[in-house]
């Protein structure tokens, strides 16, 4: 079983999280890196606290606790507008002060969002594809039914 745990963008912080616990039974987005077969937990699900991401400091230490084995950053991070800009150093921080790997991702990215971000230029330059490996190969039809 694999124990897993979601930080998710303060700027969703009402956020049910419907689109992260449907991909997780899918398999699709960044959950599609785990067999169909295995079973996964939710033991931990916070927000990052807000900008600057206060709550990245201690709570993945509760997501421990609880038995988390890898931190997802939520796709929310990746695609709200603008993305966030300490992705990078809160899956350094979480992997060096805590040892639990982090994925960034988890749902698929709905397709209305990477036309938008298609069409900026900063999108295109930047390394998100390599980031966020596993949001990029979903297929246009499963990312339309994320919309």
């Amino acid at each position: 079983m694999k124990k897993i745990a979601i930080i998710i963008c303060a700027r969703y912080k009402d956020c049910g999280g419907g689109k992260c616990f449907r991909a997780l039974r899918e398999r699709c987005g960044a959950f599609s890196i785990y067999p169909a077969d295995e079973t996964v937990e939710i033991v931990g699900y916070s927000s990052c606290g807000g900008c600057p991401g206060g709550n990245i400091e201690y709570v993945p230490a509760e997501f421990k606790k609880n038995g988390a084995e890898v931190v997802h950053l939520a796709t929310g991070l990746v695609v709200g507008y603008p993305p966030c800009p300490s992705i990078r150093q809160f899956r350094t921080f979480i992997e060096t002060a805590h040892g639990l790997p982090v994925v960034v991702g988890t749902h698929p990215i709905p397709q209305k969002y990477m036309d938008m971000h298609g069409a900026l230029p900063f999108w295109k330059d930047s390394d998100m594809a390599e980031l966020a490996g596993p949001l990029f190969h979903d297929a246009p039809e499963i990312m339309k039914a994320y919309n």
